[in-house]
């Protein structure tokens, strides 16, 4: 599949959208992400993964903790979903 056509299945999503604003705030552990979007630990380690691939997130390993936080472009496109979120809600 597509790099395009994997972003835009993924970003049509409300988790994954979640995912990448709740990102925004500080980095954090998989598990507290998958707590606040309210995603199960497992599909959010499989959109993690989707994401690193992409390059929207890096993982820092400490001692047995992964924390993920976001890349620079991960940054940028959180930040533009966020704007995009924010105005759709206000048409409903």
């Amino acid at each position: 599949m597509k790099k395009e056509s994997v972003g835009l299945k993924l970003f049509l999503r409300s988790k994954p959208v979640k995912m990448l604003v709740k990102l925004r705030s500080h980095p954090k552990y998989a598990t507290v992400l998958s707590k606040e979007v309210d995603c199960t630990y497992s599909h959010t380690v499989k959109i993690l993964d989707v994401f690193h691939t992409l390059k929207l997130v890096e993982f820092e390993k400490r001692g047995r903790i992964k924390i993920v936080k976001l890349t620079d472009t991960g940054e940028s496109i959180a930040r533009l979903l966020e704007a995009l979120v924010s105005k759709l809600s206000k048409l409903s």
